[in-house]
């Protein structure tokens, strides 16, 4: 018994030692499986070691800037801040009241109480606080940071901002904070370039989330966006901002349309659009649309140069040859009117359909004269009915309606609908002596990251739809119709200046046909300058604005174009030329003089020295000594031109009646006095009476008005004394 119980015990071990062998072998061959494989059911098991243990942050690239043609940012990235909560208890830094920090932090971030509350008891290390917490200034930081919250911190991240506001806003669009989405203009269509390339941050962090100390971080770097720099020039742009602003609070019209480009070159150099918005506060947008590429609409008698040109170019034309104006019958039951009422001047030459604007005679140089197919093939030539290319989103290609009445109708700017900015570049070959220029606004895109240019623009012919010899003649007929004694664009002379243009009263189709009524129309004026060799294209509409009776549509459009001008001459550094009608104004003609520096002498000896140089000598204050001048020494001036010499800071407010513009813009940079102004042409009142004490901190109203127009008020003047 005793060697079978032996036998028996010996067994069970044997057995048990077995099966122990058997478990081990497999445990540890699973083991050195699991070991040399990392694997368990297809689970990388050291991936999902590292993503448990590993925190992967992302990095964004910066978005690249936007600048205007002087290097200025108008569009650029910023820092901002987020404020986000650490929950975890016994953590430094951690919520210590949920409660009372959800009351007191609730209002700054736009959250609910109970909302916040509840975000700040979550079972987390640490919680987001929201949308109204994302994207803080530096402002709205330091505010919720004197509220003294423990456990609320900040991370700081880039913002997208607008420095100049509402600066050309349809031309940038913006950003959405929300969904970080580039909307509208070039932030829409150059996303790909300004948008940055990402990258990541990687480390170690123990259970409850906390970096592990002595780990090392592994970084894949982001890359910044592009930078696209822009042919806008930011004084020209601030100029038309302003008078566009000027315009809408005075007459509120139901929107407002102005491109300034560069003849020779294309270059676009302003843009604007109203109503307009503030890219930094874009909730309160109400307009999306570019009206200046994305809308077309029919444009009045602006189209007027381009049948003209084609005209003129087929060989067809003869302006000596008369028709007679009112009313035209074609056939096809229509009938077309003059803008008089149909009353017309008679029997004119074709020379006076330009600078009359007359319907009747462009209708019958379409039907009578070079035929609705050279027209049509004039108006291709131009490049109406096709997109100009511009690198702007959603441009128009408007629409030409064809046919033997819709060519006629087409001729004097009706039935068919057009851009601004084929407006624009169509005019460029008038002004550009037949070379028609492609317009463009980006100048050129810049690498930051290897600090290479990958993009610069170039002026590119778009085609040549005319002749020299033809462009030429368009330009004397326009003016003509600026200058002549029939012309329709006397609002548009600017001082120093000569124009050549064409204004439009475009009608407003609806339900039950045009709009009618007093300002029902679209007000526009297309214009170049110098007239001879022009620099400048200026396109300006003004959609119904409210006039008074006795006001005209082209008050609101000169406002805007005359001041865009003039200040275009200044900034591009045009020199003064003379315009038609300029030497009847009383001003010598004279070649350009460069003024002496005479800033320390006496003031009787500085204004001697300034008139023997046949300039007109104004002396400001009872000094001694001339402390300052304008226009500076060196710069070049022409005969008879006022210069200002500040003699003390204390001077009588001069007599401004009969003065200029450019006088009244000299007065204001010699004295540092700030100047309101209405009206365009010449001073005719002042708020400050002559003599009356006045200084650099004052400001003055003036209101300038055409000779023609204070001809009329004082004759009117003297018929109510009569009357008396």
């Amino acid at each position: 018994m005793g060697l079978l119980k032996r036998t028996t015990i010996i067994s069970r071990a044997f057995l048990l030692f077995g099966l122990a062998a058997i478990i081990i072998t497999v445990l540890g061959g699973r083991f050195l499986f699991v070991q040399v494989s990392q694997e368990i059911d297809d689970v990388d098991l050291e991936t999902l070691a590292n993503e448990r243990w590993t925190n992967n942050e992302p990095l964004e690239g910066e978005r690249g800037s936007i600048y205007a043609s002087n290097g200025d940012a108008i569009a650029e990235e910023v820092t901002s801040y987020t404020a986000f909560a650490v929950l975890q208890e016994g953590y430094e830094g951690a919520i210590d009241d949920p409660a009372e920090t959800a009351q007191t932090l609730a209002p700054y971030i736009d959250m609910e109480e109970d909302r916040l509350a509840e975000l700040l008891t979550s079972d987390q290390f640490q919680v987001e606080l929201g949308a109204g917490a994302r994207q803080l200034s530096f402002e709205e930081r330091e505010e919720i940071e004197d509220l003294g919250l423990e456990g609320v911190h900040f991370r700081p991240e880039p913002r997208r901002y607008y420095p100049n506001q509402a600066f050309a806003s349809h031309v940038l669009g913006y950003i959405d904070r929300g969904t970080d989405e580039a909307v509208m203009g070039l932030e829409a269509g150059f996303n790909q370039e300004l948008e940055g390339e990402g990258g990541s941050m990687s480390y170690q962090v123990a259970r409850n989330g906390v970096p592990l100390p002595g780990n090392e971080e592994e970084v894949n770097g982001a890359y910044d966006g592009n930078d696209v720099h822009l042919t806008l020039n930011s004084n020209i742009q601030l100029a038309l901002e302003q008078a566009m602003a000027s315009v809408d609070d005075e007459y509120n019209p139901e929107r407002m349309i102005a491109i300034v480009a560069n003849a020779k070159t294309g270059e676009v150099l302003a843009m604007g659009n109203r109503p307009s918005f503030n890219p930094n506060n874009y909730e309160d947008i109400t307009n999306h649309t570019n009206y200046a590429i994305s809308d077309h609409f029919e444009p009045g008698s602006t189209l007027k140069m381009f049948t003209m040109a084609a005209a003129i170019d087929s060989g067809e034309y003869d302006g000596d040859e008369e028709f007679e104006s009112g009313t035209y019958d074609p056939g096809y039951d229509h009938t077309i009117s003059d803008h008089n009422n149909g009353e017309g001047w008679g029997t004119i030459p074709f020379d006076e359909a330009m600078e009359r604007s007359s319907n009747v005679g462009f209708s019958k140089l379409v039907n009578e004269v070079m035929g609705a197919d050279i027209l049509y093939e004039y108006l291709d030539r131009f490049g109406f009915g096709r997109e100009t290319g511009i690198e702007l989103p959603n441009e128009a290609p408007g629409v030409i309606s064809e046919g033997d009445l819709d060519a006629m109708y087409t001729g004097f700017g009706q039935s068919s609908a057009v851009t601004p900015m084929q407006q624009i570049q169509a005019a460029t070959a008038i002004a550009n002596d037949g070379q028609m220029m492609h317009p463009y606004i980006v100048d050129h895109i810049e690498n930051t990251n290897v600090n290479e240019t990958v993009y610069e623009s170039e002026p590119e012919i778009a085609g040549e739809p005319i002749s020299e010899e033809t462009a030429e003649e368009v330009r004397e007929q326009l003016v003509e119709a600026v200058y002549g004694d029939n012309g329709t664009g006397g609002a548009f002379q600017v001082d120093d200046m000569s124009i050549a243009g064409k204004t439009g009263t475009a009608q407003i189709p609806s339900e039950n046909g045009y709009l009618s009524g007093h300002g029902q129309n679209i007000f526009s004026f297309l214009g170049m300058a110098p007239a001879e060799d022009p620099e400048i294209v200026t396109y300006v509409a003004v959609d119904r604005p409210n006039l008074s009776e006795d006001e005209q549509g082209t008050q609101p459009v000169s406002t805007i174009f005359n001041t865009v001008m003039h200040q275009s001459m200044q900034y591009l550094n045009l020199q003064p030329d003379e315009s038609p009608g300029y030497e009847e104004e009383g001003t010598p003609e004279a070649d350009s003089i460069e003024l002496e520096d005479v800033t320390g002498d006496r003031s009787e000896q500085a204004a001697e020295a300034v008139s023997e140089q046949n300039l007109e000598p104004f002396i400001l204050g009872e000094g001694n000594r001339i402390e300052s001048q304008y226009p500076f020494a060196g710069e070049d001036v022409i005969g008879g031109e006022k210069i200002f010499l500040v003699s003390d800071d204390n001077w009588e407010m001069p007599d401004m009646t009969g003065w200029s513009v450019r006088d009244v813009v000299k007065f204001s940079t010699a004295t540092g006095m700030n100047i309101e102004h209405s009206g365009t042409g010449y001073v005719r009142d002042q708020s400050l009476e002559p003599g009356s004490e006045a200084g650099s901190h004052d400001s003055v109203a003036v209101e300038f008005a055409h000779h023609e127009e204070e001809d009329e008020n004082d004759e009117q003047e003297e018929e109510e004394t009569d009357e008396a």
